[in-house]
C-alpha cells in the first residue's frame, strides 16, 4: 500500500469529520463532486441504492437542502443538539484506478442532545477523486450497524 496515499486519505476523512462536528456545513459541501452521492441505506447488504429505500440518498441539490435545514435551526436533528464527536478507525485504502480512491473505515458518532448521549456505529465507504492536493467525494455510504432496527432520530449528516 502507498503510505502517502493512506496518510492523505486519513487526513481528508479527519478533516471532513471535524467540519461536521464543528457544524461547518457550507465548507463540508465544498468537499463533494457535483455528481456525488451521500447515502445512508436501510438495507446495508444491498448496494443498489438508487432502487431501494434509504435514510438518505442525496445528490448535490439534496445535500444543499439538508444543509439549509440544519443552518436554519428548523431541523429536528439540530434541536437542542449539544454537538457530536466523530471518531474513525480501521481505515483501509485502495486505489482502484488512477481516477478513484476507495476507502472504508469504522465510524463512531457520539451525540449529545437534551442532556442525553447517543452513539451510532457504522462502516463508511468512500469513493474519492484526487483533486489537486486533496480529494473530492464522489460517494459516501454510511452503513449503520443497526440500520434495520427502529431508529428514533438520527443526525441528518452522519
Amino acid at each position: 500500500m502507498n503510505n502517502e496515499l493512506y496518510v492523505n486519505v486519513a487526513a481528508f476523512i479527519d478533516y471532513e469529520n471535524d467540519l461536521l462536528d464543528a457544524k461547518q456545513y457550507d465548507e463540508w459541501l465544498t468537499l463533494w463532486q457535483d455528481d456525488g452521492y451521500y447515502v445512508v441505506p436501510i438495507d446495508t447488504s444491498d448496494e443498489n441504492y438508487s432502487n431501494r429505500l434509504n435514510y438518505a440518498y442525496d445528490d448535490a441539490d439534496m445535500r444543499r437542502m439538508r444543509v439549509a435545514r440544519l443552518l436554519s435551526g428548523e431541523s429536528v436533528s439540530v434541536e437542542s443538539n449539544g454537538g457530536t464527536i466523530r471518531l474513525t478507525s480501521r481505515l483501509r485504502v485502495k486505489q482502484s484506478d488512477s481516477d478513484v480512491v476507495e476507502a472504508r473505515c469504522a465510524l463512531l458518532i457520539t451525540e449529545s442532545r437534551l442532556g442525553n448521549m447517543k452513539q451510532y456505529v457504522a462502516t463508511v465507504e468512500y469513493k474519492l477523486v484526487p483533486n489537486g492536493d486533496r480529494f473530492a467525494i464522489a460517494q459516501k455510504v454510511v452503513k449503520l450497524i443497526n440500520a434495520e432496527d427502529y431508529l428514533r432520530t438520527i443526525s441528518y449528516i452522519l
